[in-house]
């Protein structure tokens, strides 16, 4: 037995001093093609420090051997010190055989320090060398999907398919194929793809994507079993219960919809927006009271939320609570931006409340973007009309018939008042 393979079963073995007196006698006394194979041993198994002395030993004998200098920058690449592997790669030149495995190293390199116009100059510089190299293909194929350019991504893993890989490097490749067709709106492709993807590669990812890939396709049915599958085998991937919770209510199944809410809830109680999608459910089975409790948890947990924040104050003007939207709104009138809607509905607040003056001063404001909006319009001559200002009541009545000529209501108020103005 080499001193080599002697090491390795002291790995095993947890027997870590005797490996590294077994190490230190192999780099003495064994072949040196023993000694390279345990230095690609020993990076795969994550000891970084011992392969990079195997791997320096053999250089200092082989100094024309540049798929040592390359191996070296791969360590120095895991270990963050990109530094020193760019001193590595720099030594390789175009005509050694190892500048190839050089251009990925690289690739990976200015990968780690986000520089991606590099990454994938040195990645398509592979490529015109290698173009049928399936580490190559594949290289490509995960930089477009990690920088989410999933139509690029495609043509490398459909590469690598017609080449026979199903799988490389312990990725499925018919599941980023599913994954790509599905993020480019290909729903029918991706569908077709994710499903070939054999039952030891189906990760909880690749079964979501499912979900959502079939409720995007109208299979609602197909898209429940699937995300309650889900759940069932990893009940704390939070992510499935708000689709599954839709895939309920287009099937109009609100009761099955909310308990789903409820249940991601318990996985996850600091996400505001399920919050606001359980008080969006709870809705259409008419309990105000657990929506208000719904919106205003989701309205603590992320009160800069302005979308989530509109979808509370629209709820208490429908249940006529002025005095809380109110409160809700006005603090956000100080802000540099305003949106609109935030006027209109302080606007809407501050009139039943009998408080004209503020109210028409919101009024005015949301005119500003709402002035050919007939909804707003009408909503501004009721006012007018209440607070007796006849004839700004009579200009908007007008402003408001020309956008809806067919309000046959709205027509008839005209006419009461058009023969004073």
């Amino acid at each position: 037995m080499t001193y080599s393979e002697k090491m390795l079963e002291q790995i095993q073995a947890g027997q870590m001093s005797a490996a590294q007196q077994s190490f230190t006698e192999a780099l003495a006394k064994d072949s040196d093609d023993m000694v390279f194979s345990l230095a690609e041993e020993l990076y795969g198994m994550g000891f970084l420090h011992q392969a990079r002395q195997a791997y320096l030993h053999l250089l200092a004998k082989y100094p024309n051997e540049d798929e040592l200098r390359v191996n070296l920058a791969e360590i120095a690449v895991s270990e963050g010190h990109n530094d020193e592997a760019l001193a590595y790669l720099a030594q390789v030149q175009s005509d050694s055989d190892a500048y190839l495995q050089s251009l990925l190293v690289a690739a990976d390199l200015y990968q780690t320090e986000n520089e991606y116009e590099v990454t994938e100059e040195k990645l398509k510089a592979a490529y015109r060398i290698a173009s049928d190299e399936p580490a190559v293909q594949f290289a490509l194929g995960e930089f477009y999907f990690m920088t989410s350019r999933f139509d690029e991504a495609i043509q490398y893993y459909f590469e690598l398919i017609r080449n026979g890989y199903t799988e490389f490097a312990k990725v499925n490749i018919a599941g980023r194929l599913g994954i790509c067709y599905a993020q480019s709106g290909q729903f029918k492709q991706a569908l077709g793809y994710l499903n070939q993807v054999s039952p030891e590669y189906r990760t909880s990812d690749i079964r979501f994507q499912t979900g959502l890939t079939e409720l995007e396709l109208g299979k609602t049915t197909d898209a429940i079993k699937t995300f309650n599958d889900l759940i069932k085998d990893d009940s704390q991937y939070a992510s499935v219960y708000p689709e599954l919770a839709k895939a309920y209510v287009k099937e109009n199944k609100y009761q099955q919809a909310l308990k789903t809410l409820q249940e991601g809830l318990a996985v996850d109680q600091y996400n505001a927006r399920l919050y606001a999608q359980a008080a969006d459910v709870t809705s259409h089975l008419g309990n105000n009271k657990l929506m208000d409790e719904y919106l205003k948890k989701a309205h603590e947990l992320d009160p800069d939320n302005l979308t989530i924040t509109l979808e509370y104050s629209n709820f208490l003007l429908h249940t006529h609570n002025d005095e809380a939207n109110v409160k809700l709104l006005e603090p956000l009138i100080e802000e540099d931006e305003v949106d609109p809607q935030i006027y209109w509905n302080l606007a809407c607040s501050y009139q039943r409340l009998e408080k004209f003056d503020l109210a028409s001063k919101y009024y005015r404001e949301a005119a500003v973007t709402y002035s050919e909006n007939p909804t707003f319009l009408k909503e501004l001559v009721n006012f007018y009309r209440e607070a007796g200002d006849t004839e700004q009541m009579v200009e908007e009545l007008k402003h408001y018939l020309k956008l809806v000529p067919t309000d046959d209501e709205m027509q008839e108020l005209l006419e009461q008042y058009e023969e004073d103005y």
